[in-house]
């Protein structure tokens, strides 16, 4: 009944097994078409590849109760960035993001963050939401670092939550905060159902993907795309 924790998974790209599962990087793929979730007609194919990580994030905002609540994202990475576009789906009425980069904020500005802040340059910024137990109901933790995850405590409100999204790292937190202030730690972990949803609403128009599209590569300049992902100056 939880297909994200079946022990012997797997799907094309994965690297739970030996030897690892050949993934999409070609012109052509031939796959099982219970595999396959069709994109509407005429629809843009290269938005299709942020269905993926979509998904991600639309299984995140299930963890938490985001419909008319005020949300932080911390990390704007593909995955923080398009958390901007899921708490929308989900209905949050404020959307505030950060990161220690100013590009990838000039990406979650541009689909709609209401405020983002560099907290490398102005974690002063910050103090204010940490006022009178903290403003936020929701924190997305989308960085994956320790630090950033124990920082978030000080800004959630009782009773909020807290999702942990980004992997490998470990945390230090402070346990009599969590208790004092009855704060819910998540986790969340891929996603099951949600990619024909992603699908569908990326699809439909929805959700647009089309103003976090920052290049397009032929497939021989593979190392040229993976060069550009990298660099934090051009990309999220």
């Amino acid at each position: 009944g939880q297909p994200i924790h079946c022990l012997d998974m797997r799907f094309l790209g994965s690297a739970m097994r030996m030897p690892h599962v050949q993934g999409g990087f070609a012109e052509h793929l031939v796959c099982r078409a219970k595999n396959a979730v069709p994109l509407a007609t005429g629809s843009d194919p290269t938005a299709g590849a942020f269905a993926e990580p979509l998904a991600v994030t639309l299984h995140a905002v299930a963890q938490a109760p985001v419909y008319g609540s005020r949300v932080l994202i911390m990390g704007a990475g593909p995955i923080g960035t398009l958390l901007v576009l899921a708490a929308r789906f989900a209905g949050a009425r404020e959307v505030v993001v950060t990161d220690v980069q100013d590009r990838p904020l000039q990406y979650a500005a541009k689909i709609g963050a209401d405020r983002t802040i560099n907290v490398a340059t102005h974690a002063e910024a910050m103090d204010g939401y940490a006022a009178n137990k903290g403003y936020f109901d929701v924190v997305f933790e989308a960085a994956g670092q320790g630090g950033t995850v124990a920082s978030a405590l000080p800004v959630i409100k009782p009773r909020g939550t807290l999702v942990a999204v980004g992997q490998g790292a470990t945390a230090e937190l402070s346990m009599s905060v969590i208790v004092t202030k009855e704060i819910q730690v998540k986790g969340s972990f891929r996603f099951d159902t949600e990619f024909a949803l992603a699908v569908d609403l990326i699809g439909s128009g929805r959700i647009d993907v089309a103003p976090l599209l920052s290049n397009t590569l032929p497939l021989a300049e593979a190392r040229k795309a993976f060069e550009l992902a990298s660099d934090k100056s051009q990309s999220m």
